[in-house]
Order: C-alpha cells, then structure tokens, then sequence
C-alpha cells in the first residue's frame, strides 16, 4: 500500500479540528514519511514488534499513538516511546502500566477502550463498570486518562450512530464525576465510519484504508 496523497490533505482538513491518528498497520517507514510530508502528523501501530522497527527507522516529527490491542509482557517496549496507549481494556494492564511507569518515572496518557455495543469479538470494559474503573485509577498516579476511545461494530455506518452518541454521553458522565483527570478525548470513528463518529464527537479518528492506494 502507498500513501495516496490527495487522500490524506483532503481528510486531514475535513476531520478538523479532530486528530486524525493515521493507522500504519500496512505500511513502512517510507510511507509514513510521505504521511508527515502531506501534513500527518500522528501515526497509530496496534503491533508492538512492528512498532518499535518502525520507531527505529523512522526520524520525522511525528507522534506515535498506541492502538492495538497490548499484552501485558510488551507494555515495558513502548511505554517510553508513544504519546497516547488507546487501547486500555483490563485492570491487570493497568497494573502494568502504573508499575512501569513508576519505574520510568513517567506520567502515561491513556484513553480506557469501552466495549459500548457488548460484542463478544471486541475487547473493552462495560459501560456499567467504568465507575469501577476509574475508582480503582485513584491508586494509579503514573495514568493520566484523557478519555475513552471505542469500535463501532461492522454495520451499516448510519446504525453505529448510537454507539458514539453513548460512548460520548459515557465520557461526560465521567468528566463530570471525576474532574481530576482530563477526559476530553474520545478515539473513535475509522475510515468506514469517521463521518458519524465526528458528528457525535469524535476527538480523534483512527484512519487506515481510506489513506491509502494499492
């Protein structure tokens, strides 16, 4: 897959003033120079092995955002080196997030993955157990939780509608109950559906397909 370029300004200006976090999945160093070189900025792994030979090679002024799903064994490669972990999703990777954070002396930004719609296929917590979840974050003083991030199920794009609007609705419950953490993000919306995810809020869409050419 190459970078196709007239794609990329165009979204990159139509999400505004939302993020767009470029998912780099399927491409290589190259071509995430050639992203930077459009004026993308933020770039998104989910594959710890393919990011840390992709941190390597690469030498723009990009940020780096985790969001796959990450073991709990890898968190120790990455944590130094990206912005923002999107993919939270249990309390055993909490865990290891505030110990390596504590031993690398760092405060860790990360978004809390929510499972809004309850597919079985999708990792994240339950809406009902996010009051749990921030409660036991009070104990977590390496984590910084700037918001939530969440993936729509595979439906038609104007059904996954309700899920944003609960997912946003979610997170200002939360902001509310919890004003020392920031809370203002919220990931969600991809290249099938980043139009509705930004109508009901999105912060920053995650964005693969839609970016590239064959």
């Amino acid at each position: 897959m190459i970078v196709n370029d007239a794609a990329v300004k165009e979204l990159l200006e139509k999400v505004k003033p939302a993020t767009l976090v470029a998912a780099t999945k399927y491409i290589d160093e190259k071509q995430i120079e050639r992203l930077e070189a459009c004026g993308c900025l933020y770039f998104g792994e989910n594959r710890v092995q393919a990011f840390l030979e992709k941190y390597e090679q690469y030498h723009g002024k990009g940020h780096w955002h985790f969001i796959g799903t990450l073991q709990k064994n890898k968190v120790k490669y990455i944590i130094d080196k990206v912005e923002l972990i999107h993919s939270v999703n249990s309390y055993h990777l909490i865990d290891e997030l505030e110990k390596q954070a504590k031993k690398n002396n760092l405060k860790v930004h990360i978004l809390l993955q929510v499972n809004i719609a309850k597919e079985e296929s999708k990792h994240g917590f339950d809406e009902e157990e996010m009051d749990q979840v921030m409660e036991y974050l009070q104990d977590c003083p390496s984590l910084i939780v700037d918001g939530l991030m969440m993936m729509a199920p595979h439906i038609d794009p104007e059904q996954t509608r309700i899920y944003f609007q609960k997912t946003r609705q979610l997170r200002d419950q939360l902001k509310q109950k919890y004003p020392q953490y920031p809370l203002h993000e919220l990931s969600m919306g991809m290249s099938e559906d980043y139009e509705i995810a930004l109508e009901e809020g999105a912060t920053i869409v995650r964005i693969g397909r839609a970016l590239f050419k064959d």
